[in-house]
C-alpha cells in the first residue's frame, strides 16, 4: 500500500469531502474547516482544517464561538499529520480536553484475509429491526461500560433512512447477544467505515472480532468498496494488523470547553 497516496486520498473523500452522518445534521465548509453541526444529539465536530502557526489560535477561537452560539457541545477531530504540529497544544489551551488516541487503519478490501468465521456456538446476524437495535444498545453499555443511548436511537434513524448506508451485525451464543458492530458506506467515497465492534468480557480473546471485520469487509467489497477503515484502539490494533490492516496515522478526539 502506498501509505502517503491513500492518507492524501482519505483526507480528500472522507474529511474534505465529508457528508452528514445523519438526517438531522449538514456540513459546512470555509477554507480553513470542515464541520459538522447537528441537533445536541447528533455529532457536532471538525472534521477538516487547513492551518498553520499564524491563524490556527484565531480559527479555533471561531469555532469555539460558533458552536457556543448553537449550544452546542463538539469534538474537534485531530489527525496525527494535522498542521501545525502543536495543534494539539493549542486546543489544549484553549480548553479542549484530549480523548484517548487512536490508530486510523486502512486496508485494501482485496488483500484481506476475509475467510474467517465466528467460533462454535456463535451465529452472526444482520441488525435490522428495533428489537435487534436493542440488542446491538446492550452489548455496547455491557462491552465499553458507557451509556448507549445515543447509540441506539442513531442506529434506529440511520437503518429507518433512505438508502442502505449502514450495515450492522450482531453476534450471539445462542440467544445471547455477546458481540456488535456496524459499518457506514458513504457514497460517492471509495472508504467504508467500521465502527462499534464491542465484545461482552466473557467472550473477548475468542476470535469473535475477528469475524465481525470479515463480514463487513465482504460486504464492503461486494459493493464495490475499495478500501475499508478503523479508528482502532490499542485492544484492536493487533488484531487487525494479523487481518491485513496497516496504520496510516492517528487520530485524537478534542471535546470542546
Amino acid at each position: 500500500m502506498d501509505h502517503a497516496a491513500v492518507l492524501a486520498l482519505y483526507d480528500r473523500d472522507m474529511r474534505q469531502g465529508a457528508r452528514p452522518d445523519g438526517s438531522g445534521a449538514r456540513v459546512e465548509r470555509d477554507a480553513s474547516v470542515v464541520r459538522q453541526v447537528g441537533s445536541a444529539d447528533d455529532w457536532n465536530g471538525i472534521v477538516w482544517s487547513d492551518l498553520d502557526e499564524g491563524t490556527a489560535d484565531a480559527v479555533i477561537a471561531e469555532q469555539v464561538r460558533y458552536y457556543a452560539e448553537l449550544g452546542r457541545e463538539f469534538e474537534w477531530k485531530l489527525y496525527g499529520h494535522d498542521r501545525p504540529v502543536d495543534l494539539g497544544k493549542r486546543l489544549r489551551a484553549a480548553g479542549f480536553t484530549p480523548d484517548p488516541e487512536e490508530t486510523l487503519m486502512v486496508a485494501e478490501v482485496a488483500d484481506l484475509t476475509l475467510d474467517v468465521e465466528p467460533p462454535e456456538g456463535v451465529r452472526l446476524v444482520p441488525v435490522t429491526e428495533p428489537a435487534a437495535v436493542d440488542l446491538v444498545a446492550d452489548v455496547h453499555r455491557r462491552a465499553f461500560g458507557t451509556d448507549s443511548t445515543r447509540l441506539r436511537d442513531q442506529l434506529l434513524a440511520q437503518l429507518s433512512g433512505e438508502g442502505d448506508q449502514v450495515v450492522a451485525v450482531l453476534a450471539l451464543a445462542g440467544d445471547e447477544p455477546v458481540s456488535a458492530a456496524r459499518m457506514e458506506l458513504v457514497p460517492g467515497t471509495r472508504f467504508a467505515g467500521l465502527w462499534g465492534g464491542g465484545t461482552v468480557p466473557a467472550w473477548r480473546g475468542r476470535g469473535v472480532y475477528r469475524a465481525l471485520v470479515a463480514r463487513r469487509a465482504e460486504v464492503a467489497a461486494s459493493r464495490g468498496y475499495r478500501y475499508v477503515q478503523v479508528d482502532a484502539s490499542a485492544q484492536s490494533r493487533p488484531i487487525l494488523a494479523r487481518l491485513g490492516f496497516e496504520p496510516l496515522t492517528t487520530t485524537t478526539p478534542y471535546v470542546s470547553p
